[in-house]
């Protein structure tokens, strides 16, 4: 039955995967191959046909050893993050497998929280963090938080203001920055509302309503773009200023990333997002 469901291209690729699997299918963190295999399998007709990412830059993350992926979030539900990781697994020659900083609320729907873990997707804790990137993983940070998954269309391609605390955790481990930018989420599903009562209903800190009502994502063609690896020099117990000013560095960069992924698809950005 396994063998019927998992795609032939997502087991040669989890066999190149450098994750140190026991017998049982874990590494030391409770990731399992048997869940990756199925997860990536699922995600390869919506990252090849669905969505037909292309990926530029793949050389930019490292092969081996930690890295902290940053980039902007949207388009109302986390598609960005799944094609991230889509994009790290079967491009390139050597597939990654990042581990993300899933929002609470996600932690406390049963399911979820137990499939996530299985993923290596963990709640959002510093803790986490740091453990993951001392055993040189690669890290997917969002530092717009659901702030940048719920904004409007109106809003689109606007970067959210930036959490600092991912810069400490970078500079605490010596850990490069690989920044990036998705481009196509925010038109394949355009936010022009939250629906207040479902998001409470639901749990979630909103509840996006596209145009067409449903928040399922359009089959709109998207891109990732990942820029060099950015560096700091620090321990991460500098002032605020300092953090604030490599922050801001990075900001930058992604915000000239989304300008480059948006002018490649033909849009006319006057210089700005």
């Amino acid at each position: 039955m396994r063998a019927r469901l998992i795609s032939g291209a997502v087991e040669a690729r989890l066999a190149q995967l450098p994750l140190p699997f026991n017998r049982y299918g874990l590494d030391p963190f409770g990731v399992s191959r048997d869940h990756l295999a199925l997860f990536y399998t699922l995600l390869e007709p919506f990252y090849r046909r669905y969505f037909r990412v292309k990926t530029y830059g793949r050389q930019h993350v490292p092969s081996v050893g930690r890295g902290m992926l940053i980039g902007n979030h949207s388009g109302g539900i986390p598609v960005d993050a799944a094609m991230l990781l889509s994009s790290i697994f079967f491009e390139g020659d050597h597939p990654r497998h990042a581990h993300g900083m899933v929002e609470k609320f996600a932690q406390t729907i049963p399911f979820i929280s137990t499939y996530f873990s299985r993923l290596g997707q963990l709640a959002g804790l510093p803790e986490h963090a740091l453990q993951m990137l001392r055993a040189d993983r690669l890290l997917m940070v969002f530092p717009e938080g659901a702030r940048g998954t719920g904004k409007l269309y109106k809003d689109r391609y606007k970067l959210m203001a930036f959490g600092t605390g991912f810069m400490r955790i970078a500079l605490q481990t010596h850990t490069p920055i690989i920044p990036f930018a998705f481009i196509g989420g925010e038109e394949a599903l355009p936010t022009i509302y939250h629906a207040k009562l479902l998001s409470k209903l639901a749990g979630t800190p909103y509840w996006p309503v596209p145009p067409y009502l449903i928040p399922w994502p359009l089959p709109v063609e998207c891109s990732l773009h990942f820029g060099e690896p950015m560096r700091f020099e620090g321990n991460g117990s500098e002032r605020d200023e300092v953090i604030e000013g490599y922050v801001e560095a990075v900001q930058a960069r992604i915000n000239a990333l989304i300008i480059e992924g948006r002018q490649l698809r033909g849009e006319d950005v006057g210089g700005g997002a």
